[in-house]
């Protein structure tokens, strides 16, 4: 017990501040994450046998690539060798870097999150916009998306939940998030490994739990009734 709460006065206070970064990291890779993805699904649904080929190719690449090496390619080659800067801070340039890495990555499973979506939605919904006069692209923005995103609800939320466990990669970005708090922790108290371990358990619980809550609600709420 003596142990315990000394860990809890030592780090009482960096704890929360490490999980509010995994927050914002996911925050904001989750927005560039669906941006692109959106852009990535018109492109494998596109009539361009051309869009469909790098939507696909986008996709299977990206998908087949560890993250790590994502991370570390924005560090260590845009970065390190192309001096590619987008903040004059440090951290601030690395925190940038770690949630482009997590959304360029994370695209890639939203993109086929919205495919899935796309194929639930009867084709006569596209042959009717078709009919009516609407071009592909009004057509996929005022018909099939509008449809299909409330189709692939679930799926993006367990996307939104891989990526926020996946904003500890970003400790290979030198931001300093929950895991690398956590490894700092056990090079100082090794022996109390255990309460470090379900500390960070918890916290990674209590952000993600909610996500799942919220994406139930919201898939069991907009289902479209078929």
């Amino acid at each position: 017990m003596e142990s315990l709460s000394t860990l809890v006065e030592q780090y009482g206070a960096a704890v929360p501040q490490a999980f509010w970064m995994n927050i914002r990291l996911a925050a904001l890779a989750t927005l560039g994450a669906f941006a692109l993805g959106v852009l990535l699904a018109l492109c494998r649904i596109s009539p361009v046998p051309s869009l469909r080929a790098v939507g696909a190719g986008y996709v299977h690449i990206v998908r087949n690539t560890p993250l790590t090496i994502i991370m570390l390619i924005g560090v260590l080659a845009v970065w390190g060798q192309l001096k590619v800067t987008f903040a004059p801070d440090f951290k601030v340039n690395f925190f940038i870097y770690a949630v482009l890495a997590l959304s360029l990555y994370h695209a890639a499973f939203m993109c086929e999150a919205i495919r899935s979506g796309v194929n639930t939605v009867p084709l006569g919904q596209a042959e009717a916009a078709r009919a009516i006069g609407l071009g592909f692209l009004p057509a996929a923005r005022l018909v099939i998306l509008p449809q299909a995103l409330r189709g692939a609800i679930t799926p993006i939320g367990n996307t939104v939940i891989a990526l926020t466990k996946n904003t500890t990669v970003a400790a290979a970005a030198s931001v300093a998030e929950a895991s690398g708090l956590m490894k700092t922790m056990i090079e100082v108290r090794p022996d109390a490994m255990v309460a470090i371990f379900l500390t960070i358990a918890i916290g990674f619980c209590l952000i993600v739990i909610p996500i799942g809550l919220l994406t139930t609600w919201a898939s069991d709420t907009w289902a479209v009734s078929r």
